[in-house]
């Protein structure tokens, strides 16, 4: 499996998030903007469902990305995040340079994630993607599309009964 590298950004609450703090997690990823008129409101709709559906499994963490952090402050993301009731322990909105932004898109997490040749012209992956305890990518699922989160939430669940699995082996 290809392995997520390190990264360092910033939350919607100021706060310091590297890939150590989801060491030993499950996690959903995924690429948006505060002022995405159409795809973003769909994808974090969907990631809500996500977040509902492991609001009290402390092993499964989302983070989103936003590729335009000229204009997504952490209080822009603060903003972003109280619209879908973005549990601040569960679902990370995350801001940090351009560079490193494009770089996890597409050397970490192998999508799409840039500004386009206007100002205002962005264009990104609307893949969530699913990555495991080690850093794995375990999936891709389709941000817009409900059976396709629906297979996702079954194949977290698929994912933690495997280490359960290992667990007890041991």
């Amino acid at each position: 499996y290809h392995t997520i590298p390190s990264f360092n950004f910033v939350n919607q609450k100021g706060k310091t998030i590297t890939d150590k703090d989801l060491k030993g997690k499950i996690y959903i990823a995924n690429f948006f903007y505060a002022t995405c008129p159409r795809e973003c409101p769909k994808m974090s709709d969907q990631l809500k469902r996500v977040q509902d559906a492991f609001i009290k499994d402390d092993q499964v963490k989302i983070i989103s990305h936003t590729i335009n952090p000229e204009h997504d402050s952490v209080q822009v993301l603060a903003d972003y995040a109280k619209k879908y009731n973005a549990d601040p322990n569960k679902w990370w909105f995350v801001t940090g340079s351009k560079e490193a932004i494009n770089s996890i898109a597409q050397d970490g997490y192998i999508v799409s994630a840039a500004q386009g040749k206007n100002p205002d012209d962005f264009f990104h992956s609307q893949d969530l993607i699913l990555v495991d305890k080690d850093k794995h990518i375990r999936g891709f699922y389709d941000g817009l599309d409900a059976p396709s989160v629906d297979t996702l939430i079954t194949e977290i669940k698929v994912l933690e009964l495997e280490y359960k699995a290992k667990e007890r082996k041991r």
